[in-house]
């Protein structure tokens, strides 16, 4: 039974157990609309500004994070499109918050799921954390997932695995 309310939807990961309970909820959710999902991965290139690395450096350092970007985006891609449900993986470069909400702006995007470890007090005053200021700042519905959930018990659309190809990256123009 397929509803109209969400077209799209951006499932943000990092490849935590945080991001995987949000995606198994997530591709839930979009099994039910019948929604597109975008798995998106953020490379936080932001604290790397002040730090002055060598080209091999800042070369490896983006290989490793483009790396764990495909597995991250792999496990939200692989299980979305083994739910039988459209699914396009993404890798983003810059701050991850702000980089989700420009996506979900020029995607039109109608949903946000992302995970939270459920930072509390000075560390998440300290660190502040993307699910919160993508929560403060979106436009659409946000659904935040705890990461102290295993959603994968009660939903069977995150139980298959099927073929993905590989993330579009994304370049800002400059």
């Amino acid at each position: 039974m397929e509803r109209d309310f969400f077209k799209k939807i951006l499932i943000a990961t990092d490849g935590s157990t945080a991001a995987e309970n949000a995606a198994d909820f997530g591709i839930e959710i979009a099994g039910l609309s019948g929604a597109k999902v975008y798995a998106v991965y953020v490379i936080d290139i932001t604290s790397f500004d002040s730090i002055l690395m060598d080209e091999p450096l800042t070369k490896d350092m983006s290989e490793r994070f483009e790396k764990k970007g495909l597995e991250a985006t792999s496990y939200v891609e692989e299980n979305a499109k083994a739910a039988g449900l459209e699914a396009e993986a993404v890798m983003l470069k810059g701050n991850p918050a702000k980089e989700i909400l420009d996506f979900v702006e020029k995607q039109k995007i109608d949903m946000i799921v992302v995970g939270s470890i459920g930072k509390s007090g000075i560390e998440r005053l300290a660190l502040g954390s993307v699910s919160g200021k993508v929560v403060r700042n979106a436009k659409v519905s946000v659904l935040v997932v705890r990461e102290i959930f295993d959603f994968t018990k009660f939903f069977s659309r995150s139980q298959k695995k099927a073929k993905i190809s590989a993330p579009v990256i994304l370049e800002k123009e400059q």
